[in-house]
């Protein structure tokens, strides 16, 4: 598994205009190539007027799967410059969907390939991107009484606490850089006297 991906930091829409065409850049975030198709269509159904709908996504923290679509524009001057600007940026599990209003002076290729790709890159710039860090998931179980001020001191060294459940005992869910795991587990035995059991599970991104 790759240590960490880069994805765009929320959906949202960015606009250029570009010799009297209006481009528009859609990006969201997508887990799935599912999520990534159901996107491009939302956004072909919100602009069934415009003159192309071209999209390009990356789903995987490897980059397992990439498609990219001209959608009647020239073949390779659309979805490819798309698809290159997302891998150049080094993004993972995202989708890009520009829509063009053709304003009548035509581009050319070149100027195609520029705008296609370069109306994406302005849209990671205004949207920002965040980095997601592989983390191995741990369970921390410990007594009632010691759950409050170990949750507390876990959030003050900057652990990732993910999920707090109570029943018998509280087990504290948390993730943890695998390099952490053996530095965690002295830190844990110190802090509750070696009251507390950790579990370690397996292997999940969250924000770095």
């Amino acid at each position: 598994m790759q240590e960490q991906y880069r994805t765009v930091a929320r959906e949202g829409v960015h606009e250029s205009e570009i010799n009297r065409s209006r481009f528009l850049c859609a990006l969201a975030p997508a887990a799935t190539e599912q999520e990534a198709q159901d996107f491009v269509a939302r956004i072909r159904k919100e602009h069934p007027t415009a003159t192309h709908n071209c999209f390009a996504y990356v789903i995987g923290a490897d980059a397992a799967v990439q498609k990219a679509s001209d959608d009647g524009e020239p073949g390779g001057t659309a979805g490819v410059p798309m698809l290159q600007m997302l891998m150049r940026r080094e993004m993972r599990y995202v989708v890009a969907v520009v829509t063009r209003y053709y304003g009548g002076v035509k581009l050319g290729a070149g100027g195609l390939i520029r705008a296609y790709g370069g109306v994406v890159g302005e849209a990671l710039d205004a949207l920002g991107t965040i980095t997601r860090q592989r983390f191995r998931l741990a369970a921390v179980t410990v007594d009632h009484q010691r759950a409050g001020k170990l949750e507390n001191d876990l959030r003050a060294t900057g652990r990732a606490v993910r999920e707090v459940r109570y029943a018998d005992a509280v087990t504290i869910e948390i993730g943890l850089p695998d390099a952490d795991v053996e530095g965690f587990r002295a830190w844990l035995a110190d802090v509750t006297a070696g009251a507390a059991e950790l579990e370690l599970g397996g292997e999940a991104y969250g924000d770095a």
